[in-house]
């Protein structure tokens, strides 16, 4: 990526791996400096201890008052970015409430909420980044909660692009990436799930968290794009 963010600072929410650090040290390598934040600060500070640039904060997105307070410390932003979810998978008979109510806290609720908080102290030039997924173009058993998650997030994008213009907003909806999301499958069980999503696909393989990572710079210094999901998916939904 060419792109440059030098002299502004990006807030990264999320983990202090996969997408959320591709993103981070992608934003920082771009020429800004990155807030990392998510619930376990003492995780990120160990995660980003060796990266100049990179400094860590602590955020709960199912907690307003938390919002509110970061955006208090951080006084201004200039680009926002939550990568943050939490997962409720399963067939109808087996989804949790709390679960299903959790996964739509953190990727929707919460990002609205950082939006309420955190836009009135953006630029006009500013932009805010959300994360869809795959789940709501590509319906699937086993994937209902994911799906109405997903889709809520690009509505969420939709909306805020319309409320808070100028301050642009997107959305970014991955496919089926390497970034550690799978690797609860153990290593033969994620193996066979890519070798199976790669020969379908018609990209004929699995994603990377830097090329997510590049289509998140690219929302966020490309200032006529606004109101979109980019699909970074390999072309999985057309299969």
């Amino acid at each position: 990526m060419t792109a440059t963010l030098k002299d502004r600072t990006v807030l990264v929410v999320g983990r202090g791996s996969g997408i959320a650090r591709a993103v981070t040290v992608a934003a920082r390598d771009a020429g800004a400096t990155v807030v990392a934040a998510g619930r376990h600060r003492g995780g990120l500070d160990d995660a980003y201890r060796d990266e100049p640039g990179i400094v860590a904060e602590t955020v709960d997105l199912t907690d307003e008052r938390s919002i509110e307070a970061l955006g208090e410390r951080l006084g201004t932003v200039d680009h926002v970015v939550t990568t943050a979810s939490a997962r409720a998978r399963g067939r109808l008979a087996d989804l949790d409430r709390d679960d299903v109510r959790r996964s739509f806290d953190t990727k929707v609720i919460g990002p609205l909420m950082l939006a309420k908080h955190l836009a009135p102290r953006m630029p006009e030039e500013g932009s805010i980044t959300l994360f869809s997924g795959v789940a709501a173009a590509k319906i699937a058993v086993g994937t209902m909660a994911v799906a109405i998650t997903n889709g809520a997030a690009d509505i969420l994008a939709r909306s805020l692009a319309l409320e808070l213009a100028p301050i642009r907003v997107n959305a970014i909806s991955p496919g089926v990436v390497d970034s550690g999301a799978w690797d609860e499958f153990g290593g033969q069980g994620k193996s066979a799930y890519f070798d199976m999503i790669s020969a379908r696909n018609p990209a004929r393989r699995i994603g990377t968290a830097t090329e997510i990572a590049d289509g998140v710079l690219f929302a966020m210094t490309s200032p006529f794009l606004t109101g979109t999901t980019l699909h970074i998916d390999g072309g999985e939904p057309l299969t």
